[in-house]
């Protein structure tokens, strides 16, 4: 039974990253013939980082079973961390655009690791509405943290100045000839030297895919789904709660600063206040629309609703009112079809049972 349901997942894993690839080829084979507008192919690298952010933040939602509403505060860290590492870089003489890029992403991920775990310390110790209220607050915390920076770079090294009174100008950073501002407080980062590619954007998305679905088949991953489904019976087992919560907020926080590195790099003018409540509940509407705990369907809902709005631009001020009715209409066909494959087993169940009876 267990080689079965192994083999079942193993298809599953499989025909995920195969219709990712898939994606990515038709995609390019259309762009280099140019079937593709110049909207369209702006479009491709925000998507990839939006579907890393859904199956990043599914982790939290769908496999451990928490709300988590700060999930751009994490995706804003990555972003800014990574064009302050790609500028740096840059000044410094590495030119070379694939090493600038992986450095930016590791490190961004590395950055928005750290920010989770020490936000996961007290956060984690709460559930449900409480957990969600302070990821809320966290995340706009961030947001806020980040518009109060002032950062330059020069041959000596990076500048820092926290302004939180907002006396501080670019000037006090002191930067000698050469040098840089990167971010301008609320002005944000500017003149970023754009490098995302679409190329990059799959593969993150491939290995967010490889490091979520991994986790969810390995030992850690049942510990986590266990403590989803019955929080009292998997701690009488001697599952470590807080552990277990860590881990899968970590790795989801880590995701989702690789993804806001790719964002920033994609923007030569970026600004603290994108990364708020309203992105953090988008990536939420994708992971619920695509299916809790499914990756694909977060994968596809991620794509198809950030598409959406922008090709209805054309209709003007109907486009968000027909976006909102897709919506419904999407999610209540959705909820009708669970309802009926649960009904579905129930029958089945119960007829079970009467044979069993006779």
């Amino acid at each position: 039974m267990k080689s079965i349901k192994l083999k079942q997942h193993t298809k599953v894993d499989f025909a995920t990253y195969a219709g990712v690839i898939v994606a990515f080829i038709i995609v390019t084979l259309m762009r280099s013939n140019g079937l593709l507008g110049r909207s369209t192919i702006g479009l491709l690298v925000p998507i990839c980082c939006y579907v890393t952010m859904a199956v990043s933040l599914n982790l939290t939602v769908g496999i451990l079973g928490e709300l988590s509403l700060g999930h751009a505060g994490f995706m804003g860290i990555g972003a800014f961390t990574g064009v302050i590492v790609s500028q740096a870089m840059l000044i410094n003489g590495t030119e070379s655009v694939p090493l600038r890029l992986f450095a930016a992403m590791f490190i961004g991920a590395i950055f928005a690791a750290v920010f989770g775990f020490l936000i996961g310390i007290p956060v984690l110790r709460l559930r449900g509405d409480y957990l969600a209220i302070v990821t809320l607050a966290f995340g706009e915390i961030i947001k806020e943290l980040i518009t109060c920076l002032l950062v330059g770079v020069d041959k000596k090294g990076l500048h820092i100045i926290f302004n939180y009174n907002g006396l501080k100008t670019v000037s006090d950073l002191h930067l000698a000839e050469g040098g840089q501002v990167i971010i301008k407080g609320a002005q944000g980062a500017t003149g970023t030297n754009t490098i995302a590619s679409f190329t990059a954007g799959v593969i993150l998305i491939l290995v967010a895919l490889v490091i979520v679905l991994n986790l969810i088949h390995s030992r850690t991953g049942r510990a986590i789904m266990a403590i989803r489904d019955n929080r009292i019976a998997a701690e009488s087992v001697g599952i470590p709660i807080t552990k277990y919560k860590m881990i899968a907020f970590v790795t989801s926080a880590a995701l989702a600063g690789a993804a806001g590195a790719l964002y920033g790099l994609n923007y030569s003018n970026l600004v603290a206040s994108k990364f708020d409540f309203n992105t953090s509940i988008l990536c939420l509407v994708f992971v619920v629309l695509g299916g809790l705990g499914n990756m694909w369907g977060s994968i596809i809902a991620a794509v198809v609703l950030y598409v959406l709005p922008e090709e209805l631009r054309a209709l003007g001020d109907y486009r968000m009112l027909i976006y909102a009715v897709v919506l419904i209409i999407v999610m209540l066909t959705t909820n009708s079809s669970q309802f009926k494959s649960l009904a579905g087993s129930l029958s089945i169940r119960q007829s079970k049972k009467g044979v069993t009876e006779r």
